[in-house]
Order: C-alpha cells, then sequence, then structure tokens
C-alpha cells in the first residue's frame, strides 16, 4: 500500500477522532447545564435571587480570568476585548435566557430559547453562504419536535406572549448569532472567546439590570454576598469555566449549526435529573423526545464528517 495513501487514512483518522471529541465534550458541557438547576436552588434558598445569581457568575469568572488576560496583553497576545461582537451575542444570549424565567413560565423560555437550531440553519444559509447539506433537513425537525414533546406539551405553538418569552426568543437568537461569528472568527485558542463571553457578556448582564429592577428585586445583603462568594468561587472553578471553555470555543471547529443541536442535551439532562431528583413527571414524552433529540444530534456529526 503505498506510504502517502497509509498516511492520508491516518490524518483522516485523526480529524475525525478529534471532531468526534469536541463533539462527546460538548455534548456533556451543555448537558450539565441541565444540572445548574440544583446549585441554583440552593443558592436562592441561601438569599441569591437567579438575577443577581446570574451577575455574580460573570463578576467572578472575569475577575478569575483578568489576570490571564492582562498577562496575554504584555504578552502581544489576544485577549478576547478585540472579540466585541461574538462576546456580546453569545454571552448576553446567555443573560436573556438567564433573565428570561423572571418574566415568564419555565417551559415557555425552554421552548423559545432552544429554536436555536432554527437560526443556525438560516445563519449559515444566508450568510456564512454554506449548505447545511441534508443531514440538517433530517436532524432540525427531529430535534424540533423532541424539544417540543418533552417541554412543550400543552403550550402549542411556540408564539411569543409576553417579554419574557421575546427575552428566550431574542437569547435564543443571540447565541446562535454568537456561535456563527466565532466560527468565522480569527481567534488564537480557547481563552479570547472565554474572556469576551464573561467581559462582554457581563456588561450586558448589568445594563439589563437596570430595565429588570422591579424583575431582580433588591440587592441581596453584604452578608449573603460574603456568605455564597465561596461557592460561587467553587462553582466558578468547577463549573462555569470549565463548560464555557467547550461551549464557546466548540463552534470554531464544528460550526454552528451542529453546535446549535448538541447544547440541547441541557435538556435531556434536566428532564432525566428534575425525574431522579425532584420527583417530576418522566413518562413516554420525556424517553420519546430525548431520544429525538439524541437522534438528531448523532445524525449531525455522523453525516458532517461524511460532506
Amino acid at each position: 500500500m503505498p506510504k502517502v495513501f497509509v498516511t492520508t487514512i491516518k490524518s483522516n483518522a485523526v480529524r475525525s477522532l478529534h471532531f468526534n471529541l469536541i463533539c462527546i465534550g460538548l455534548f456533556f458541557a451543555a448537558g450539565s447545564w441541565g444540572l445548574y438547576w440544583l446549585p441554583q436552588r440552593a443558592l436562592e434558598a441561601a438569599g441569591m435571587t437567579g438575577g443577581w445569581g446570574t451577575i455574580a457568575q460573570y463578576l467572578i469568572c472575569f475577575l478569575l480570568l483578568a489576570p490571564i488576560a492582562l498577562w496575554r496583553w504584555f504578552k502581544g497576545q489576544q485577549t478576547g476585548l478585540n472579540l466585541p461582537l461574538a462576546g456580546l451575542l453569545m454571552g448576553g444570549g446567555i443573560v436573556c435566557y438567564a433573565n428570561s424565567f423572571l418574566l415568564t413560565d419555565v417551559m415557555r423560555a425552554l421552548l423559545l430559547f432552544y429554536l436555536t437550531p432554527v437560526w443556525a440553519t438560516i445563519i449559515e444559509m444566508t450568510l456564512l453562504r454554506q449548505s447545511p447539506g441534508w443531514r440538517r433537513a433530517i436532524s432540525l425537525p427531529l430535534s424540533l419536535f423532541g424539544v417540543w414533546i418533552v417541554i412543550g406539551q400543552d403550550l402549542g405553538l411556540p408564539l411569543p406572549q409576553n417579554a419574557g418569552d421575546w427575552l428566550a426568543l431574542l437569547g435564543g437568537a443571540m447565541f446562535a448569532s454568537g456561535a456563527a461569528r466565532v466560527q468565522v472568527s480569527r481567534i488564537e485558542g480557547v481563552f479570547p472567546m472565554l474572556f469576551a463571553f464573561f467581559v462582554y457578556g457581563g456588561l450586558f448582564a448589568v445594563a439589563q439590570s437596570f430595565l429588570l429592577v422591579a424583575e431582580l428585586g433588591p440587592i441581596p445583603p453584604s452578608e449573603v454576598w460574603i456568605a455564597l462568594a465561596p461557592w460561587f468561587l467553587l462553582l466558578c472553578l468547577g463549573f462555569f469555566l470549565p463548560t464555557n471553555i467547550l461551549i464557546t470555543w466548540s463552534p470554531t471547529r464544528i460550526g454552528a449549526g451542529l453546535f446549535s443541536i448538541l447544547i440541547l442535551a441541557e435538556l435531556v439532562f434536566g428532564t432525566v435529573s428534575a425525574a431522579f431528583w425532584a420527583d417530576e413527571a418522566f413518562g413516554w414524552r420525556e424517553i420519546l423526545g430525548s431520544v429525538l433529540i439524541l437522534t438528531a444530534g448523532f445524525i449531525e456529526v455522523m453525516l458532517a464528517q461524511k460532506e
């Protein structure tokens, strides 16, 4: 067998393995956010409302990353401050998603935010001039139908009806747009996009807080911040930063469309975890919807490598 041919086969195998590992990592990183309701409930019980918790998350992650950004700036490397649009769209999209729960029903917020695959596909076809291929014609309806079966139930068509609904819809569109922006940006390594996510997303969170004063409620007292600071630090180091490394970086390697399908893992993990630890329903709807979402992700990953 010619040496060049063998080398080509090995190179393709390595690329395929690398691609699969990124997809698997993203699936579990996004899926772990389906478990975030567990510490979130504990934080709320301790006096930290969801809205202020979101701001705290961005602030602490920024403080942890700032020394590294400063060191990279002195070295003449990218810090992420040169990625305002990508950081604002992805970071701000998550802020909209988190705050939408303050203004509408949880299920409506989930359903409207997770129209993300639709936005990603539209952006790929119109702005990026990419053809998602016939695989998307299969995976997109499967994933959306799966989402609707799991959380849509009696909500009917996902049409916005209040400010929270619009915020969730905007969040999904921003997040998909941010993933597309990351896909085409020339980013040096993982750190710049991660830092941009927390810098510009954090600024967006602070700005939005002025518009949601009534919904956020009063700022928690200083003793609550002090008491929960170690737990926020632990969450940032053990959860927020590691998962967001993959979430903010992976679109550069797998594309915004596949990315938007795989992040639906959050719904699967969230549904299963709620059934085990919150005694919530887990019947044929949840099983069928989860299977459809997983199947859509499998189709995207497998067929994307053959095009």
